[in-house]
């Protein structure tokens, strides 16, 4: 038995804090071949999660977030912005259900946030098709995630 503790989440904020990617995960499946993968993501608002998609195989994901607050958007083939929203538990919004193969990337909004993810086995790492080629990938500058970063945010609903 696994069990979802303040002290847990605590500790894996601390470890997201002092990491170069300003996140961490703790796995809850044993191992990355298991069929169905769950875990906590803890996540820094200076993290960036570059634009990407689940295909081949094909993958549906569940996000709840357990505290802070994130921004969640979709995007079109083109990467147009086709749905945003907070999450946010303190507002009554608690997750979202990702639809297979939709291009998706999130924005932490809060310091010490912590996602509990949910999706498909076995774990593979993401083919360089999975990233949006419209927007900044893993290796490109500060800034010019941080000017994405402020563009995604101003497609928020008001």
């Amino acid at each position: 038995m696994k069990i979802i503790s303040e002290e847990l989440l605590n500790e894996l904020a601390l470890k997201a804090k002092s990491s170069v990617r300003k996140r961490m995960n703790y796995n809850f499946h044993e191992f990355e071949s298991d069929p169905l993968n769950r875990l906590l993501n803890a996540m820094e608002p200076e993290t960036y999660i570059p634009p990407h998609r689940h295909k081949d195989p094909d993958k549906e994901e569940v996000f709840l977030v357990l505290r802070g607050s994130i921004a969640f958007f979709t995007f079109d083939d083109s990467g147009n912005v086709t749905f945003s929203i907070v999450v946010d538990p303190k507002k009554g919004i608690y997750g979202l259900d990702v639809e297979k193969g939709a291009w998706h990337s999130l924005v932490v909004l809060e310091k010490d946030t912590v996602v509990y993810e949910i999706k498909l086995g076995p774990y593979a790492p993401l083919k360089p098709e999975n990233f949006a080629p419209w927007a900044p990938g893993p290796a490109s500058s500060e800034q010019e995630i941080e000017k994405f970063k402020a563009y995604l945010l101003k497609k928020l609903p008001e």
